[in-house]
C-alpha cells in the first residue's frame, strides 16, 4: 500500500498529520539521524582540535566538509543510512558507517579511524534526544502555548469586569468575575510553564560504562572528564549527567515529562470548565454555516474543540506518565528498554499539539453571552446570604449563619423583596440596614487585585 496521511495508522501522521508536521523535524527517523550526525561530527572536530598523537590535523575547509553532511543531510541519504541498518542491527553503527562512506566521497579519509572515537551509541543517543526535544519545545511547543495563553489573556482584559455566578459543587455559590477565572488559568499556565523552561536538558557523555575507559587507555594523560564536559556544556549547550552508568539516567527528561503532564491536566481542567460554561449558555459559540454538529439534529452546535483538545490531553498524559516513570529505571549498567520508549518522545507532544491547536480555536470561537450571565444571577439572590450574615457577625448577632440558614437553603428562589424583608426584620440600626441592601449579585464580587 502506498503511503498517505490517509493510510497512517496512528491519527498524529493521519488525521491531523497537517497539524503534527512541524514535529517531524525533530522526531522523525530521519531528524534523529541528523542529530546524531550532528553530534558524532562536532565530537570528531573538537577532538581533533586536541592536536594528540596519531591525530591528523584538521583545517577549517575540511571541517566545513564535515559540517555540510548534517546541513544538507537528505531524504535520500536516510534511506542510504536505513539499507547499513539492515545489514548490521544497530542504528548508530549504521550512523558511523554512513559517515565513513561520505569521508571517503569527500577525501577525509585520515580521519575514519576517529569517528566515534572511544564512544558508545548512548553517547550519541543521550544527547541528540536531548538536542531534538529542546529545540522542538523551543521552536513548536512553546509559542503554541503562547498562543493560547495570549487567547486567554485577551479574554481575561475583555471580561475582567462581568460578573458571573459561581458554582462550587455545581450549585449557585457566591458571585465572581469572569476575567478573573480565567485569570486562574492564565497565571496556572505561566507558572507551570516557567517550571518547564528551569528544568535543564542533559546528557550522558562517558563511553561503555560512564567513565570514559576507552580513551584514558588511548590517551591516559589527557582530562578527559574535563574534555567531555566542556564539549557537552559549551558545544552541545546541555548540562552534563554525571557520574552515570552507560546511559542517561533521565531524571531530567522525566522531570520535563512531568511538567509537561502537569501543564496538560491545567489544559484539560480549562477544557472542561468552558465545556460547562458552553452548556451553561454562558457562552456563544460562532456558527460557520457550511459545518454540521449533528448527522441528525440540525440545530446542533457542539463544543467540538474543547472535547477534542481533552481527549489529545489525556493521550498525552498517559504517555508522559509512563515515559516519567520508565526511563529513569535500568537493570544494572544498562538495558534497552529506553530504546524504544525515547523513540515515542514526540508522540505525547503531537497529541499536545493537536489540544492547542484545537483550543485555540474553540477559545477565539466564543461570544460571551452577557444576558445569560444577568439572568442567572438575579435568579440566585439567596448566594448573598454569605454577605448579610458576615456583617451579622461583624453587628454582634450570635445565631446570624443561622438564620440565613433557615431563611435561604433549599429554596428554589429567592427575590431581592424576600431579602430586604428579612434585612428590615433585624434589630439593627438603618444604616446597617442600608448598607446590605446594597449588596447585590451583581456587585457581591469581590476583589482580585493585591
Amino acid at each position: 500500500m502506498e503511503f498517505s496521511p490517509l493510510s497512517a495508522i496512528a491519527p498524529i501522521d493521519g488525521r491531523y498529520h497537517h497539524i503534527t508536521s512541524p514535529l517531524a523535524a525533530y522526531f522523525s527517523e530521519q531528524a534523529l539521524m541528523r542529530y546524531r550526525l550532528y553530534v558524532e561530527i562536532e565530537y570528531l572536530i573538537d577532538l581533533l582540535h586536541l592536536k594528540l598523537p596519531a591525530m591528523p590535523a584538521v583545517d577549517g575547509e575540511q571541517e566545513e566538509a564535515m559540517r555540510r553532511i548534517y546541513h544538507e543531510f537528505s531524504l535520500k541519504q536516510a534511506k542510504r543510512i536505513k539499507e547499513i541498518e539492515q545489514v548490521t542491527s544497530h542504528d548508530v553503527k549504521a550512523i558511523e558507517y554512513f559517515l565513513q562512506e561520505q569521508f571517503k566521497v569527500l577525501g577525509l579519509e585520515a580521519f575514519i579511524p576517529f569517528l566515534h572515537f572511544g564512544l558508545t551509541s548512548q553517547d550519541i543517543n543521550n544527547t541528540a534526544i536531548p538536542l531534538a526535544l529542546r529545540e522542538a519545545l523551543h521552536h513548536v511547543y512553546l509559542p503554541a502555548l503562547a498562543s493560547v495563553i495570549e487567547v486567554l489573556r485577551r479574554m481575561v482584559q475583555q471580561y475582567q469586569h462581568i460578573p458571573m455566578l459561581a458554582r462550587t459543587h455545581g450549585q449557585p455559590a457566591s458571585p465572581t468575575l469572569l476575567g478573573k477565572e480565567l485569570q486562574v488559568f492564565v497565571t496556572r499556565l505561566i507558572q507551570q510553564k516557567d517550571e518547564l523552561i528551569r528544568i535543564p536538558h542533559a546528557a550522558k557523555f562517558g563511553g561503555a560504562n560512564g567513565n570514559l575507559n576507552a580513551h584514558y587507555a588511548a590517551y591516559p594523560d589527557v582530562n578527559w572528564q574535563r574534555f567531555a564536559f566542556r564539549f557537552v556544556t559549551e558545544k552541545l549547550q546541555l548540562k552534563r549527567s554525571f557520574p552515570t552508568t552507560q546511559i542517561d539516567h533521565y531524571d531530567y527528561l522525566a522531570a520535563q515529562c512531568d511538567a509537561l503532564r502537569r501543564i496538560n491536566t491545567i489544559l484539560i481542567d480549562l477544557c472542561r470548565d468552558f465545556w460547562m460554561y458552553i452548556a451553561l449558555n454562558y457562552f456563544l459559540q460562532q456558527v460557520n454555516p457550511e459545518e454540521v454538529g449533528s448527522s441528525t439534529m440540525p440545530h446542533k452546535v457542539n463544543p467540538i474543540e474543547f472535547e477534542n483538545a481533552e481527549g489529545n490531553l489525556g493521550i498525552a498524559n498517559a504517555l508522559f506518565e509512563h515515559l516519567a516513570a520508565k526511563l529513569p529505571v535500568s537493570r544494572l549498567q544498562r538495558d534497552l528498554t529506553d530504546s524504544t520508549v525515547l523513540r515515542n518522545l514526540g508522540v505525547p507532544l503531537a497529541h499536545t499539539l493537536i489540544a492547542l491547536r484545537a483550543l485555540e480555536n474553540g477559545l477565539s470561537r466564543l461570544t460571551v453571552h452577557e444576558a445569560q450571565l444577568r439572568h442567572d444571577l438575579e435568579q440566585n439572590w439567596a448566594v448573598l446570604g454569605e454577605a448579610i450574615q458576615t456583617i451579622l457577625r461583624r453587628e454582634g448577632v450570635p445565631d446570624a449563619f443561622e438564620q440565613l440558614k433557615k431563611l435561604t437553603r433549599g429554596q428554589s428562589s429567592i427575590t431581592p423583596q424576600q431579602l430586604h424583608a428579612f434585612i428590615d426584620s433585624l434589630p439593627l440600626s438603618n444604616k446597617v440596614k442600608e448598607e446590605m441592601k446594597k449588596i447585590t449579585p451583581f456587585n457581591y464580587t469581590g476583589k482580585t487585585d493585591v
